[in-house]
């Protein structure tokens, strides 16, 4: 049992941890989670006595052996197979006694130990362990010094993972991962023997490894049974329990006021107002579950464009003449919504450089929209961001020569407002500082997105709020994430990076993760034509774009009607926000109104439906 018992750490002064207690049981899985900043991983470096507490105390049995990834990427000559051998401490040591060892008794229970742990299979697992997350047989060869610091977070993954603690402590533990590492990874955690305390934002891996959430909020900790999805139905109905708890207090709250108020000053009545003013200075006010108002992505619309915006003929593209990636047939249009598929290493980021202008064609040609904008989020551009600067003197260089006003639009549209946009940069959050990014490079609103893993450091809501902004935003976007929730309900079109090139992925992303995980694969030669795309002719190209551009359409007119009825249902149940044109109408119009609205919405979605099966009739 891992206990944490009314934990309070402050740093710099300030709570972080405030009385949080929870217990959790032998073997259990269990998903810490929590809005960035929330206190999350200074929960778990006090668990592993990196931080220690200004109060309570953390409580486990003696010889539990915790795991936890170091912030230190390990370096040096050894390979990575050497070094996740390494990292089972007793194996290694267990092994070097046996060569030195002379006592024939002392060395029998050396050789039992290292068959109790499983250590003639160690090879084997580490290499195992290895594969799944993207090295290849020369990788693991290679010395640790040849890989980039991402590569090198995998080694220590790996290390952690072969060392098998009694409780396994995970922190974003695929940040540094492709999607299909980040598989492997859900599988792998599915079986793992020990109790696992992972901080994650990924809604599939919470779904999928974890039968416990543990939620950290105000200070507080919070366990609730089952995985994500789970926990959002329970704390729904935990908000609205609230709510109408808070709804009711307000009430007596408001009586009583008002009783103390009116019987204060006569004589017969004066003891029971002081009675129920005693009454009111004990009552404790509930306070309703609040939001982050500042939660905010809002990509600016571009301006209209012809198609495509960009079409590879034949094109090779890479570094220092050497071609990473060749014979590239791609079009992009103004509506595209892509996923870039492939494991890290392949060339989704090389090939997203080039869309972005970034590399140039080594054969073959590119063509692009003369007016075309381009907004290309990276990683880096997070880590570059100045600490001493502030949001708005971020924005101000960047948008030089716009108004102060137009400044300050663009920042408000990713919930840097107010103060927020005065706040030094080094002071916020990871997922505040990617929104920072993200409202850089759409300043000048792009008619391409290209996202290249924009969901590290944001938070389970943060994620879900940028799905719906890019959902709404009227660009073309290609994306790369190992999220694949992010995926499915953001991009309609695959292609998948593998072998040296590009090409279209004809299935969805469920069926590309059956071919990552070999399952529902068929046999023989049947197997080697699962990953072919479908060859077009330049008519079915033609048909199928026009298709795409009626879906968009019909999707433009449901939203309209949408938009329409949503302002006559506030007309009608809250005239105070109404338009003034609505305003001025008698509820028999408005309601004669609604219900005109609501046939030409059904006629609306009855077209975006048919649209859609066409569209999949074309490309079928």
């Amino acid at each position: 049992m891992l206990t944490i018992n009314a934990l309070t750490v402050r740093l710099g002064g300030r709570p972080i941890l405030e009385g949080a207690s929870a217990s959790i049981t032998p073997g259990s899985r269990v998903g810490l989670i929590g809005r960035n900043g929330a206190g999350k991983s200074t929960l778990m470096k006090a668990i592993i006595g990196e931080i220690e507490p200004d109060d309570g105390a953390i409580e486990m049995p003696k010889r539990t052996r915790l795991g936890y990834i170091a912030q230190e990427a390990p370096s040096g000559s050894a390979t990575p197979f050497e070094t996740v051998l390494a990292a089972d401490a007793e194996r290694t040591a267990l092994l070097a006694e046996a060569e030195h060892c002379h006592d024939p008794d002392r060395l029998g229970d050396v050789h039992d130990r290292l068959i109790a742990i499983d250590a003639y299979t160690a090879d084997a697992r580490a290499a195992r362990i290895l594969i799944g997350l993207g090295f290849d047989e020369d990788m693991q060869g290679q010395p640790l010094d040849s890989f980039s610091g991402g590569w090198k977070m995998r080694v220590a993954l790996a290390s952690l993972l072969f060392s098998a603690p009694d409780v396994l402590l995970l922190d974003e533990p695929s940040n540094h991962l492709d999607l299909e590492a980040t598989l492997w990874l859900e599988n792998f955690l599915k079986s793992y023997p020990g109790t696992l305390l992972v901080i994650s934002h990924e809604r599939d891996l919470l779904n999928s490894v974890v039968d416990t959430i543990l939620h950290l909020q105000g200070g507080k900790l919070t366990l609730y049974p089952g995985g994500y999805d789970a926990f959002e139905r329970q704390r729904a109905e935990r908000a609205a329990q609230l709510a109408a708890a808070k709804a009711s207090q307000d009430a007596q709250r408001a009586r009583l006021q008002d009783y103390v108020a009116r019987n204060s000053a006569r004589a017969s009545t004066a003891k029971q107002a002081q009675s129920r003013a005693k009454m009111l200075a004990r009552m404790q006010p509930i306070t309703a579950l609040i939001d982050d108002p500042s939660l905010s992505f809002d990509f600016p619309n571009p301006s209209e464009l012809r198609p495509p915006l960009i079409t590879l003929d034949l094109a090779a593209v890479g570094y220092s003449e050497v071609p990473v990636l060749r014979q590239l047939n791609l079009r992009i249009d103004p509506d595209d919504r892509i996923a870039l598929l492939g494991r890290n290493g392949n060339g989704k980021t090389t090939l997203a450089r080039l869309l972005a202008a970034q590399l140039a064609p080594m054969e073959g040609s590119l063509h692009a929209s003369a007016k075309m904008q381009i907004g290309y989020f990276t990683q880096y551009q997070v880590e570059e961001l100045a600490g001493d600067a502030t949001p708005l003197e971020h924005m101000t260089r960047a948008m030089s020569g716009k108004t102060p006003a137009a400044v300050r639009a663009q920042l408000g549209r990713f919930g840097f407002s107010g103060p927020r946009a005065t706040q030094q940069v080094g002071k916020l959050s990871g997922g505040e500082r990617a929104r920072l990014a993200l409202a850089l490079v759409t300043r000048d609103a792009p008619h391409l997105l290209i996202l290249d893993e924009p969901t590290n450091h944001l938070d389970v809501d943060a994620r879900e709020a940028l799905v719906q902004a890019l959902n709404d935003y009227a660009g073309a976007v290609i994306l790369i994430s190992h999220d694949r929730h992010m995926v499915e309900l953001t991009a309609d079109r695959l292609v998948l990076v593998d072998d040296g090139t590009a090409h279209d992925y004809p299935g969805s992303i469920e069926d590309y993760i059956d071919f990552v995980l070999g399952r529902n694969q068929p046999k023989g030669e049947g197997a080697a034509k699962t990953a072919k795309p479908k060859k077009l002719s330049g008519e079915a190209k033609e048909a199928a774009r026009l298709a795409k551009k009626q879906v968009g359409e019909a999707e433009a007119e449901v939203a309209r009607l949408q938009k329409e009825m949503s302002a006559l249902d506030r007309a009608m149940f809250d005239p105070a926000t109404a338009s003034p044109a609505l305003a001025a109408l008698t509820m028999g119009e408005l309601s004669r109104r609604r219900g005109k609205l609501a046939d030409q919405l059904e006629s609306a979605e009855a077209a975006w439906l048919g649209a859609s099966e066409a569209l999949e009739r074309k490309v079928a």
